[in-house]
């Protein structure tokens, strides 16, 4: 139950009509503004409460990550990203840290064939899969298909994104080739490889984001490689 605080001056008994209702409307303007106040009861400020912090010691956990064909044991934070698992602990810095939040594709790699964000994924939960980063895919001896056609047709310019670009690129292939549909897909009931348009290479890239601009280029790369015969995408 709560009480209206009440004007401490009485309206005036004067005869005059204005006065009176001037001083009504400020009687009323004063309670429309007042605080409602528990009966019995008066708000007193409290200071907060405060805890002693609490420091959690970290919880380490052995996992086996196959990473481009080689078998690496580590000892792991149980919180520690697949990301930070690859630049930090094994020193692939190819794979990048862009937003950090699964939005810019920047740390794509692949998962027993699979294109994933890194740093969505914990480390632990990849325990005996095999990872292959932008390293395993070529190197400048030996580069992959993706990697030249990415090199021939200018297909970036600061180059940050490229390595998540190229392994959802290559990816993305093997999606085209099982018959994977996409959103901008005609023929769902088509069996078989999905050709590869520039809207269909649009919407299968589209996690991995450019801040260059260089998609036109990236379209015409993956679309290069796409046209190699299969024996030499992968090669």
């Amino acid at each position: 139950m709560f009480a209206f605080p009440v004007p401490q001056q009485p309206m005036s008994d004067s005869s005059s009509t204005g006065a009176s209702r001037r001083q009504f409307l400020q009687s009323a303007g004063a309670l429309a503004g007042a605080p409602l106040v528990p009966i019995g009861t008066m708000a007193v400020a409290q200071p907060a409460a405060t805890q002693p912090a609490i420091a959690l010691a970290p919880r380490l956990e052995q996992v086996v990550l196959v990473v481009n064909g080689q078998r690496r044991e580590l000892m792991l934070d149980t919180r520690v990203t697949l990301l930070d698992a690859l630049r930090e602990h094994l020193e692939l810095i190819g794979t990048k840290k862009g937003c950090d939040r699964g939005q810019c594709g920047a740390c794509t790699v692949l998962v027993n064939g699979r294109r994933i964000n890194a740093c969505l994924s914990l480390a632990m939960a990849h325990d005996g899969d095999a990872i292959v980063t932008i390293e395993g895919l070529g190197q400048p001896d030996h580069l992959h298909p993706m990697q030249k056609a990415f090199i021939e047709h200018d297909a970036f310019q600061c180059g940050y994104c490229t390595p998540g670009q190229i392994c959802s690129a290559v990816a993305l292939l093997d999606e085209a080739r099982r018959g994977d549909a996409s959103a901008v897909t005609a023929d769902l009931a088509r069996r078989g490889a999905v050709r590869l348009s520039d809207d269909e290479v649009r919407e299968r890239m589209s996690g991995n984001l450019c801040r260059c601009g260089a998609y036109v280029n990236i379209v015409k790369a993956v679309q290069t490689t796409a046209n190699l015969p299969p024996q030499e995408q992968h090669s």
